[in-house]
């Protein structure tokens, strides 16, 4: 341990002064350079001896020996080493440990007139006693467990604060502080060194901090670091302003980050426990919930409310007055709905009447206070933009502080921030609701019965942060048993990509109705693109491709059951997998179009003959796109999931959405499953005709023996009025070859067919004209008729229901 030595006190007049370290018994442990030329004792002479053998006189003063811990000053009589005695006045200060007991004692010497008088020492020790700030002096070789002496004046004890909560002030036994000292010690450089006393029993209660201030002690004659000096400084008020602060910014990334109200509310509970409360509850309308528009201003005391988010502090702690989901009515006189019906925060209790009275009415309620000790509360509602959303209550328990009313200010803040989050989350939800009716409303609710395939279907919407899409699939029964298998996708989320997706839905139908070939009807639905995207009062920017034009893709496939030939073609969309009857699985080659809207691009068909039970898998990007963002990958694991063995289409849709897709996907998924069925022989019959009216006679007659053959005798008048007029239409104003089709299916088929592309059409025939009256007929005895375009010519159909036998 080192010593200071002192040439002017801290009145400012000259005297010389020498100090040593003693022990308890009295030993000499330290000697100063100054005590060295009063006395001429060097410290190899002096140390480790008895202080009495420095006494000139026989006895030592009065009250110098023994000290015990307590402080002496006096005169006495030294001698010199060369024998000749010297007076000094003498100052004995304790030096203190950490447990405030005395590890030795300073003796500081002075000659000359003494440092203070009686009077002006107490007042010293009065005003360092009463100081609202800690100050204490170190000598520069403290270690852990060193004493601290004073380094206001040589005569002093250690100073100390008395503000309360002072003995949680960083001491001795700190090892932080302590190595914080011996730097300012070895840098001979000021520091400062914040101090947290040890954390109460509960997170929430008040952290005392302290900042301390340390800077080096020099000897005035040799400029030497002889000690470091200390004044801490109570900052709890300020570390908690900060930490409120720091409170409050975290809420602005922690809360609200996503447009779903549960989690909302749990973003707000999570943050504030234990931080700010022990126990926090959120509790909304059921209008809130739904996306709908509360009543605008505060609601009435007895509206019910649903938890829908809660925290605990409390390890292990799951009991609640009400469980999550649940409902529940607050009392008129309970904090939670005084603030609902004030609209402000409230601040609330154990010496609140009303809080008692609302707990003690609640077995619950009551059985949890007791049980954790529940004694303040805030509440305060849930606004924004005018609108009361619901309550957040914030509670503390035993070893917490009470709530202050800065607290209550944080809590309004938090509830207000978590209140925009809930509320843009309650928006999202009712427009997500809209756009999800628009949606569904725009895509098949069943699918149409048909014979030539067995389709099954899934449609999934974006999850919630990304909203609804455009993805849209369709099944469309065409003449002659063939069917059309659809899946098209609209870049962009929303109510005007569903509008989109309904209008390209509609436009698809139209078109089939026309019975075009694949490649042709997407080039109709391109031009249909282009004028769309003219309209710019019509179309959001946001569904339009890096060209400025709206960005969709379709795939459009037509299978016939007869033929087993399935044409297909694409408008960049990705291509099906097919599931062989063998087990063989693969990526069907297409020659993909281009977008939809982009326009001057031919689209090329794709034939490909399936075995009867063939099995295609029609989906969106959504679903390839969405774990491996790589659609070749993605249609890897498609083939890998459809080649899986399962007992229906049912089971194969879920086996694979649960193969390709996460819980929540980022994009609409739409999968369309579809097993081939064939026709067979002894359902289709067929004849070439020459082009002679005559031969009509033949054909009623071929026509009539194939309906005996089927047992379909009763049909057999009209499908010979049929066969006659298409016939003799084909003949007179056709081309050869002519070909005649009977299809029995679920229902009854008359196909007529030519090399002729012209079209017949119906017309009104007048009184005195002996043709036109043919067609008339035939859409009058059938329950429909049609003309389609084929490679070689066109095909007249009538259609009528099988006899009910």
């Amino acid at each position: 341990m080192t010593t200071v030595d002192q040439k002017s006190d801290h009145y400012g007049w000259s005297t010389d002064a020498a100090t040593a370290t003693i022990s308890l018994e009295g030993v000499v442990m330290g000697w100063s350079e100054g005590a060295r030329r009063m006395l001429g004792h060097s410290p190899p002479d002096i140390v480790g001896r008895a202080v009495t053998d420095l006494l000139a006189g026989p006895e030592p003063p009065a009250g110098f020996l023994p000290l015990g811990s307590r402080e002496w000053s006096g005169t006495a009589v030294l001698r010199h080493r060369d024998g000749h005695p010297v007076e000094f006045t003498l100052l004995v200060d304790p030096l203190l440990g950490g447990d405030g007991a005395a590890q030795g004692f300073v003796v500081t010497a002075m000659t000359g007139r003494p440092a203070e008088s009686e009077p002006d020492r107490r007042l010293r020790e009065w005003a360092f006693a009463q100081s609202s700030i800690a100050l204490s002096a170190y000598p520069a070789s403290t270690s852990p467990g060193a004493g601290a002496a004073d380094s206001a004046s040589p005569g002093s004890r250690q100073p100390h604060a008395v503000a309360e909560g002072d003995e949680q002030a960083p001491t001795a036994t700190d090892e932080g502080f302590l190595r914080c000292v011996r730097r300012v010690a070895e840098d001979a450089r000021p520091m400062r060194y914040e101090h947290f006393a040890p954390a109460p029993p509960t997170a929430s209660a008040r952290q005392r901090t302290w900042i301390v201030e340390l800077w080096p002690v020099r000897d005035p004659d040799t400029g030497e670091v002889v000690g470091v000096g200390t004044a801490a400084f109570d900052s709890s008020e300020h570390h908690s302003a900060r930490q409120r602060l720091a409170l409050l910014n975290e809420a602005g990334t922690r809360v609200g980050t996503t447009l779903n109200v549960t989690r909302t509310a749990q973003e707000l509970a999570d943050l504030a426990v234990p931080r700010l409360a022990d126990f926090v509850s959120v509790d909304l309308l059921d209008s809130v919930m739904c996306g709908e528009e509360p009543t605008p201003g505060p609601v009435d005391a007895d509206v019910v409310l649903r938890r829908v988010a809660q925290q605990f502090s409390a390890e292990g702690a799951a009991e609640t007055a009400v469980d999550l989901g649940e409902t529940d009515a607050y009392p008129s006189f309970s904090p939670p709905a005084r603030s609902l019906v004030s609209g402000q925060p409230v601040l609330s209790g154990a010496d609140d009447p009303d809080f008692v009275r609302w707990i003690s009415q609640d077995a619950a309620r009551s059985a949890l206070a007791r049980k954790y000790g529940y004694h303040s509360i805030i509440a305060t509602p849930l606004r924004a933009r005018g609108t009361t959303l619901g309550v957040a209550v914030f509670l503390r328990t035993d070893g917490s502080e009470p709530f202050q009313q800065d607290d209550l200010i944080v809590a309004e803040e938090l509830a207000g921030r978590a209140a925009v989050g809930v509320d843009n989350a309650r928006r999202y939800t009712r427009e997500r609701t809209n756009a999800l009716t628009l949606q569904r409303s725009l895509l098949p609710r069943d699918l149409p019965k048909q014979a030539a395939v067995e389709a099954v279907y899934r449609y999934l919407p974006a999850g919630t942060g990304a909203g609804v899409g455009g993805d849209w699939f369709d099944v469309v029964p065409l003449s002659g048993t063939r069917v059309a298998l659809v899946v098209g996708d609209v870049v962009g989320h929303g109510i005007h990509a569903s509008a989109t997706m309904g209008r390209l839905r509609t436009a698809v139908r139209t078109l089939a109705d026309v019975d075009l070939p694949p490649d042709e009807l997407l080039t109709h639905l391109d031009d249909l693109v282009i004028h769309l995207t003219s309209d710019d009062d019509t179309v959001d920017s946001r569904f339009r491709d890096d060209t400025g034009e709206i960005g969709a893709t379709c795939l459009y496939a037509v299978y016939d059951p007869v033929s087993r030939v399935c044409t297909m073609a694409s408008a960049g969309h990705i291509p099906p997998a097919v599931l062989l009857p063998d087990g063989t699985v693969s990526v069907v080659r297409l020659t993909p179009g281009p977008l939809l809207g982009v326009g001057g691009l031919p689209f090329e068909a794709t034939e490909l003959e399936l075995p009867e039970g063939s099995l295609l898998a029609f989906c969106t990007d959504g679903l390839i796109e969405a774990r491996d963002r790589d659609i070749t990958l993605g249609l890897e694991r498609l083939c890998e999931a459809l080649a899986s063995p399962v007992p229906s289409l049912e089971v194969t849709c879920d086996a694979i959405l649960k193969a390709l897709l996460s819980d929540s996907p980022a994009d609409d998924v739409a999968l369309l499953l579809a097993r081939t069925r064939a026709l067979h022989a002894d359902q289709v019959a067929a004849w070439a005709l020459p082009s002679d009216p005559a031969i009509v006679a033949d054909a009623r007659a071929q026509a009539s023996r194939q309906l005996a053959l089927w047992g379909l005798e009763d049909a057999a008048f009209v499908t010979e009025l049929v066969v006659s007029e298409l016939v003799t239409n084909a003949i007179r104003y056709g081309a050869v070859p002519i070909g005649l089709r009977l299809i029995r299916d679920r229902t009854l088929i008359c196909e007529v067919s030519d090399a002729s592309s012209t079209a017949p059409h119906l017309r009104r025939a007048r009184t005195y004209d002996e043709g036109g009256r043919g067609l008339h007929m035939v859409a009058q005895l059938t329950q429909g008729w049609g003309t389609r375009q084929t490679a070689t010519g066109k095909t007249i159909w009538a259609e009528q229901p099988l006899p009910v036998s």
